[in-house]
């Protein structure tokens, strides 16, 4: 099939095979399929979706493009968590080394912010010297001696992907079930996994705005898991609101070490603590839920998470001292507090607002290539549900010029906010768990069990795995 009638096929509907979708991308990554062709395929699938079959084809050829990571001389399951993305989500940095501490080695590829959502590896980069482009041999030495890594993704990591992705940023294809679903999990089987917990987000802050398109995409992301041989559970989780007390790269990794001494705030401490549990049920094969949740409790009461971390950026080349001291992080030179104009209840907090906010701070991208600043950032000091008495801080804006902080505080950072006379109805941060069973609403951990059986969960789909 020559790449026109290949484009066409998708174009008007049809099931491509597997030999199609393999020639289409590898044709790509040789040259004899051009860009454009490859944008068009791109716009054709988000047009007309994928089948299940394709879907798990096109993730299966995107992760063969490239080399595979193995960790022999790290023994154990490996177990990574992936977020979908959304704003004032660090729950990466205090989750994958209080789970480290635990006895799971946990390989993190992740990524740079995209839009209004931020990235883990630009949050990690705010540490000074910290660097995330490890190459495997610096990767395994991290994962070795810290218990976890966190790396981005290599020229040699699912070539296919990054340079599929690249396209997807700036053609208005991104927002896709198949593409999503092929992007995240051959990266993230490429890596060196045994297991895989999903962090599937919905609302305003999030890529998937409905409730039951972020179902969809969790079911797809399990389903595809399991095939490529990844024990793989998601949760549903609300991002209608931000998470978290900070939006901001340097001012979210001060957060996370909080969370790392258990000061974080109340919500991302909570899905610290689901996720973290599930990757423990998933990384110790016979492991109850209560068991692992008081065991990674006591990661962070002992301060071995906190030790974990530390090692991690020492590894990284990172300047180790801003554990016991984050003001060695950047700090913006203006700070602006943005106050409320009268007394009430917080209702609502627009995310994406906030998330923009950033952005004009130069905390975020316009484009990809875009240098970004570390040091700026937003703190909230009120959040849905809480008082707010007239003239009191509202939020704290923090940037490199007071009439920019001025600007931002108006244009976007106070018009985020609205004050109610009543408290808003609490809403459940953690929606659904998501396994090959299918989606039940989450109740805890008893939940957790009806789903993936006592004995917890093993790693692999087949043979060591423990998820009916």
């Amino acid at each position: 099939m020559t790449p026109e009638s290949i484009i066409r096929s998708k174009r008007d509907g049809d099931e491509l095979s597997r030999s199609a979708i393999e020639a289409f991308v590898q044709g790509f990554l040789s040259g004899s399929v051009a860009d454009y062709q490859m944008s068009a395929f791109l716009m054709a699938v988000v047009l007309r979706g994928m089948t299940s079959g394709e879907t798990a084809d096109l993730t299966r050829v995107m992760l063969e493009s490239g080399e595979r990571l193995a960790f022999p001389g790290v023994p154990g399951l490996k177990v990574d968590k992936h977020s979908t993305g959304g704003v004032g989500d660090l729950v990466s940095l205090p989750l994958a080394p209080l789970v480290a501490a635990c006895g799971v080695p946990v390989p993190m590829i992740s990524g740079r912010g995209l839009g209004h959502t931020g990235g883990t590896l630009d949050k990690l980069e705010s540490i000074p010297g910290l660097r995330t482009d490890l190459d495997a041999i610096a990767f395994e030495r991290v994962l070795a001696r810290a218990g976890f890594a966190m790396g981005g993704q290599t020229p040699t990591l699912a070539p296919a992907d990054r340079r599929m992705y690249a396209l997807r940023d700036v053609t208005a294809t991104v927002e896709s079930v198949p593409l999503i679903v092929s992007s995240i999990l051959s990266k993230k089987a490429a890596a060196g996994l045994d297991a895989l917990v999903l962090d599937v987000k919905f609302g305003r802050g999030a890529f998937m705005k409905r409730e039951e398109d972020a179902l969809v995409l969790a079911h797809e992301l399990v389903r595809v898991g399991r095939l490529l041989g990844l024990g793989t559970v998601a949760f549903v989780t609300d991002m209608d609101v931000p998470l978290g007390r900070a939006v901001g790269n340097g001012v979210e990794v001060e957060s996370a070490l909080a969370c790392l001494s258990g000061r974080g705030p109340e919500d991302v401490m909570d899905l610290v603590a689901t996720l973290g549990t599930a990757m423990l049920c998933l990384g110790r094969p016979g492991a109850g839920w209560a068991e692992s949740r008081v065991r990674l409790e006591q990661a962070v009461a002992d301060g071995s998470g906190r030790d974990r971390f530390r090692t991690m950026v020492r590894e990284q080349g990172g300047d180790a001292g801003v554990v016991e001291d984050p003001r060695r992080l950047p700090q913006a030179p203006a700070s602006l507090p943005v106050v409320s104009p009268r007394d009430g209840w917080v209702t609502d907090l627009d995310p994406a607002a906030l998330g923009r906010a950033v952005i004009e701070l130069g905390g975020g991208r316009r484009r990809a290539g875009d240098a970004i600043d570390p040091a700026v950032g937003i703190l909230l000091e009120r959040r849905p549900g809480e008082r707010a008495t007239r003239g009191e801080a509202l939020a704290v804006v923090r940037g490199h010029t007071l009439p920019e902080a001025e600007r931002v505080a108006r244009d976007l950072v106070a018009p985020a906010f609205t004050l109610g006379a009543e408290p808003p109805r609490p809403r459940a941060l953690v929606r659904s768990l998501v396994t090959e069973r299918g989606a039940r609403p989450w109740a805890g951990p008893r939940t957790w069990e009806e789903c993936v059986g006592p004995a917890g969960a093993g790693a692999n789909a087949g043979a060591k795995a423990g998820i009916p």
